[in-house]
This record gives structure tokens, C-alpha cells and sequence, in this order.
């Protein structure tokens, strides 16, 4: 199940044993177990592990970088830059740890005394991570529950299995005692019984809906928090410019990032009708030109986007490419003739594939944006800043990024709405999912 399998070849290349039913309920034991070091240690203490596990992602940067790409098929310049934010995201909150966990006081009114919300551990947390950001989907859950005092049971997608022992590596040379951050090869069967059990105070999750209805249901039984980021079909709303290079060259690099398989990336571009045909004309012919040349993350992948791709050219969509599919390579395409009625514009092209609505005005272009079971991220294009707020209040998206992209950071939320999942990761927002929020009021 656990198998490092190179994308543009298929070749299994190493395999990983799962864990067997003991090795999953002893990871949950020593999770327990280090429970202990999370209550008792100090904000300053934990903080200084987590600088140092973002200097030891820099310092092995070229190792993790090298896993990332032979396991998933991100091009090489990419996952050196996801490393790179890791490190970013262990400082940021080294940096802010006992900033955003020092005592709350209260202003009371209901009589005599004081009193002081103290956040806490929890205890016990897991976390199930996908395959298209092996480093970085760990180091948002990671650093702000480690910094809190919460210990980890993390279940790694199968087809990253080195990088997830990597990352195990980096986490017990960075000081951590055992069982503070616990990898394990879980099957879906196994990590259901670790949502069970009573140990394990909450779940993470980054993945595909369906992952997160089964798990929501699973933790929903159970009485366990979730926080769910699930898919994204992103709006790249063009109002008006007076640069329009500019802003193809920023739907290029929002549509083309991971190879576009990014929960986050922008999918659909919503363009007004004076810039439709010259925004489809420009946007095609650099997206082609674009192409990194590195895989999907597996055949099956580019298997899938072929099948939503043809539906979608069999529903009256006109496909704009050059290349063909070969076995995980899949050739750059623009999708136009799209209405929010055909199929494809009420998925996720998990890939290289940008569809391309023509809207009448603001309205209409806010109509498009948000008609989508999705909600996590959003662009919006335009000269006027008074439209831009207008338009960013209007969507219904749990993040609006006006006139960029790539602008996300360790100190901004990140997390959606809708079918897009619920909770946020990073920032302040971050830290506050999975911490005992404990009132003490002192009346005399």
C-alpha cells in the first residue's frame, strides 16, 4: 500500500510495510504517553523545538526537495520552495507561540473578581495528509499544535511514504521527545479505529471530499473535532486592467503551480466580455508555453483529468492544447464554450486544464465565481479598488486574493467553505482549533 512510485515512469521503486494493528495502537500509546511532555513543558520550550526543525528543513532542504520530486512529480524548483515555507511556518510560530498562548484577560461585569481564559493541550491529535504537498500540509498542522503542547499520530498519504519518514527523522533530531510526532502506515480501516479511540481528541485532514465525509463522519460519532481542507475549484475573476500580460502572466502562474494540482489553484477564469476573446487568446498561448514538463503525481491522476476533460469537450466545450496525454504527462489545455450548467464547471481539474467563462458584467462575473459547491480561494482582478472590496465581500470563498497571487504566508489563514471544508490552518486562526479555551474566574 505504502510505495514510492515514480510518476513519469510508473515504476515502483521502494515499497514500506503497512503497520500491523499492534505497531498502530502503540504509535497512539506513545502519542499518549508524550501527552505528559505537552502539559508540562513551557510555551518557550516547545517554540525553541520548533526553530530548530526549521532550521533542520532548511539545512536538508536538498534531501527533502529530491523525495518530494521522485515521489509525486513536482517539478524540482517547486518543492525546494515548499521546503522553504516550511521553514517559514516552524519560525513563524516559534516566533509567536507564547504571544498567541499568553493568558486572556477578561473584563468582568457580573460582579466582583477576575478572570482569564489559559489555551492548553488537548492531548492527542491526528493527522491525515495528502500526496501534493508532502512537507508543507504537515508543517501547517504541525508547528501551531506542537507549539500549543498536542501530540501527533500522522498518517501520510501511501504514495509519500519516505518523505513521511524523512519528516519523522527531522522531527526527533529537532529535540522532540518520542511520541510527540508519531508516523505511521495506517490503512483507512486502522486510522478509523484511531479516530475512535478516546485517547485522540481531534483530526486534521487535507484531501478529497470524499476523504473528508468518511472521516468527518467517522470523528462526528465519536464526538471529535475535525478540521477539514478538501477540494477548491478557485475563481480567477478579470474585471478590467490596463495590463493584460500581466494578469495572464498571473493566471498562468495561479493555474500552472503544483502542475495544477493545487487545492487552491485558480480553475475557473471568469473574464468580462470586453476582455474575454483577447484574455482566451493571450491566456492559451502562454499556457501552453508554460508547461514545466513534469508529471501528474500518478497515471491513475492524469487518467482521471483525461475522462473529466472529454466529458466536458462531449458536453459542446472547446478544447485549446497541443500536446497528448503520455502515461502521467498531460499536455497544458484551456476549456472555453463552458456554461455553470455543463458538468466540468461544477468539478475540480485536478491538473494543467483551466476553463474560461465570459461574463457580462460584475454581477454576472460574481454569479459565475460563485456558483460552485466549492469555497476555499479566490482572485480578483481589477483597477478599481472600490469594485475589488465590493467584489471580494461578495464571494463566497474562504479566501479573496485581490490583484496576486502566490501570496499566501505563514502568517495568513488558509481554508475554505462549503465542500471545501471548514476550520482554518495557519496564521493565528491556526493555532486555535485544537486548544482547551479554559475559563478561570476568581471571585475573591
Amino acid at each position: 500500500m505504502y510505495a514510492v512510485t515514480d510518476p513519469a515512469t510508473a515504476e515502483v521503486v521502494e515499497t514500506y510495510p503497512t503497520a500491523t494493528d499492534a505497531q498502530v495502537a502503540a504509535a497512539v500509546d506513545t502519542a499518549h504517553i508524550a501527552a505528559a511532555w505537552g502539559r508540562s513543558s513551557t510555551v518557550g520550550e516547545r517554540a525553541a523545538l520548533l526553530r530548530r526543525l526549521g532550521d533542520l528543513h532548511a539545512e536538508h532542504q536538498d534531501e527533502l526537495a529530491a523525495s518530494i520530486v521522485r515521489e509525486m512529480g513536482k517539478p524540482l524548483a517547486e518543492a525546494e520552495g515548499e521546503v522553504g515555507f516550511c521553514t517559514e511556518i516552524y519560525h513563524y510560530y516559534a516566533d509567536h507561540a507564547e504571544e498567541f498562548l499568553a493568558d486572556e484577560p477578561l473584563d468582568v461585569t457580573s460582579g466582583a473578581g477576575s478572570a482569564v481564559i489559559r489555551r492548553s493541550p488537548v492531548g492527542v491529535l491526528l493527522g491525515i495528509m495528502p500526496w501534493n504537498f508532502p512537507a508543507y500540509q504537515v508543517a501547517r498542522f504541525a508547528a501551531p499544535n506542537l507549539a500549543i503542547g498536542n501530540t501527533i499520530v500522522l498518517k501520510h498519504a501511501p504514495q509519500c511514504p519516505a518523505t513521511a519518514a524523512l519528516l519523522e527523522k527531522l522531527f526527533a533530531e529537532a529535540g522532540f521527545p518520542a511520541g510527540a510526532y508519531v508516523n505511521v502506515y495506517a490503512t483507512n480501516e486502522q486510522i478509523a479505529d484511531v479516530i475512535a479511540d478516546p485517547r485522540v481528541q481531534g483530526v486534521s485532514l487535507t484531501g478529497s471530499e470524499r476523504a473528508g465525509s468518511a472521516v468527518a463522519e467517522i470523528a462526528g460519532r465519536h464526538l471529535k473535532k475535525v478540521v477539514l481542507e478538501l477540494g477548491g475549484s478557485d475563481p480567477f475573476v478579470v474585471l478590467s486592467t490596463d495590463d493584460l500580460d500581466a494578469v495572464v502572466e498571473s493566471a498562468v502562474a495561479a493555474r500552472l503551480d503544483n502542475t495544477g494540482q493545487a487545492c487552491n489553484a485558480a480553475k475557473r477564469f471568469v473574464v468580462v466580455e470586453d476582455l474575454y476573446e483577447q484574455f482566451v487568446e493571450k491566456f492559451s498561448a502562454r499556457l501552453l508555453a508554460g508547461e514545466t514538463g513534469a508529471p501528474l503525481s500518478s497515471v491513475a491522476a492524469a487518467e482521471n483529468l483525461a475522462r473529466q476533460v472529454d466529458a466536458a469537450v462531449a458536453e459542446g466545450a472547446t478544447l485549446h492544447s497541443t500536446g497528448r496525454r503520455e502515461g502521467a504527462h498531460f499536455p497544458a489545455g484551456v476549456l472555453t464554450g463552458l456554461t455553470t450548467e455543463d458538468t466540468a464547471a461544477r468539478q475540480e481539474l485536478f491538473g494543467p486544464v483551466a476553463m474560461v467563462f465570459a461574463a457580462t458584467d460584475e454581477d454576472d462575473a460574481v454569479r459565475i465565481a460563485n456558483d460552485t459547491p466549492y469555497g476555499l480561494g479566490s482572485y480578483v482582478f481589477t483597477t478599481d479598488p472600490a469594485q475589488a472590496a465590493r467584489v471580494a465581500d461578495r464571494i463566497e470563498a474562504g479566501m479573496v486574493f485581490v490583484n496576486g497571487v502566490g501570496a499566501e504566508g505563514a502568517e495568513l489563514p488558509f481554508g475554505g467553505i462549503k465542500r471545501s471544508g471548514f476550520g482554518r490552518e495557519l496564521g493565528r486562526p491556526g493555532i486555535e482549533e485544537f486548544v482547551n479555551k479554559k475559563l478561570i474566574r476568581t471571585v475573591a
